[in-house]
């Protein structure tokens, strides 16, 4: 049954026009800032209303224009983890949990009594939000919203804010706090290394409407659209003219490319990720490209270069991880590079 998302809203100049189906548990979409992630999230939880489309959640109707069907937000059994993690600032731990709670005060002293357990938050359940650390907050906002069992979750953006050790840690974190959970979890991100460890489904957003959707790992390994190669971090685009079934020019690197598999006559671009070049000394090679050094960048794990292209007019960015430093102490830099055929990322527009 899954997820389903149709829905339509205009603010001022901006359109939102998005359109997905999912039956996965764990579904990301991944988007530049501002092309309409966390409003797609809000239409969802009902916080936004759109001007038109349906929404449904395992069959459920949450929302269809046609038949002016309009779920309340407390109704739809819809939890959202906000960026800030939305606590309330004057509740203890134990009170923001039990918010929205029903049932007798000793069912829900004892509910709140499971979640402060499940979630580790021992010893902290008189507390203030400003109390606790980054973690620690956002345990209690996910133990607040998984008290209520709700059938979805959305998370907006959860780590954007935290820095790179407490960002992985908190990520491995709530996918482990999240392992036991049978229902939707919806995540935004502008990070597509938090999407892809995260998300089984996932949906690439640009400008208010979804570019590509899909299994995570097949769309990662086979965008078919510019804008969702460039989201998925491939740093080398160029277009190209399609010359017969197995041949394109890469016209922005001045270079000729033979391809094995047959090139779709909707081809109009190609990318090559950065992290899968060939290096070459001496004689030159099938699907080889000259270059010279232009830029380089020196990381604690990988060494950045920025090639100039003998024939071409945009840079190629080579990434080397350390491992293989040695191999250029000892050659120098590579003659050539070798685009491996079979990495080459077939796009279009």
């Amino acid at each position: 049954m899954g997820l389903r998302v149709e829905v339509k809203k205009r603010i001022g100049d901006f359109c939102l026009d998005v359109r997905f189906q999912s039956e996965a548990s764990r579904i990301g979409i991944l988007g530049a800032s501002g092309c309409g992630k966390s409003m797609t999230l809000k239409s969802i939880a009902g916080i936004e209303s759109p001007d038109a489309g349906v929404i449904e959640v395992d069959g459920t109707v949450l929302y269809h224009s046609d038949r002016k069907v309009h779920v309340r937000p407390q109704k739809r059994n819809i939890g959202y983890l906000f960026q800030n993690y939305a606590l309330f600032p004057t509740m203890t731990v134990a009170k923001n949990i039990e918010m929205g709670l029903k049932g007798t005060k000793q069912e829900r002293t004892e509910r709140v009594r499971e979640m402060i357990g499940t979630f580790q938050l021992d010893g902290l359940a008189n507390r203030l939000p400003g109390e606790l650390s980054g973690g620690q907050q956002q345990r209690a906002a996910l133990a607040r919203i998984m008290a209520y069992e709700p059938e979805v979750i959305l998370l907006d953006e959860p780590f954007s804010a935290l820095d790179l050790f407490l960002k992985d840690r908190l990520q491995q974190e709530m996918m482990e706090l999240l392992s036991d959970y049978h229902g939707i979890v919806v995540m935004v991100s502008h990070s597509r290394d938090e999407i892809y460890r995260f998300s089984e489904e996932l949906v690439i957003m640009d400008q208010g409407r979804v570019v590509t959707a899909g299994r995570t790992k097949d769309i990662f390994m086979n965008p078919k659209k510019k804008e969702a190669a460039r989201l998925t971090g491939c740093k080398n685009l160029t277009r190209v003219r399609r010359l017969d079934a197995h041949h394109i020019e890469a016209l922005d690197w001045g270079v000729e490319l033979e391809i094995g598999r047959e090139i779709p006559v909707e081809t109009s671009w190609a990318g090559f990720r950065a992290h899968e070049f060939i290096p070459v000394w001496g004689e030159r090679r099938k699907n080889c490209i000259r270059v010279c050094l232009a830029g380089m960048a020196e990381l604690p794990f990988e060494k950045n270069f920025y090639l100039r292209p003998e024939h071409g007019a945009e840079n190629i960015c080579w990434f080397l991880q350390k491992d293989k430093w040695r191999m250029l102490e000892e050659k120098g830099l590579p003659d050539y590079l070798q685009f491996q055929e079979e990495q080459i990322l077939l796009l279009e527009e």
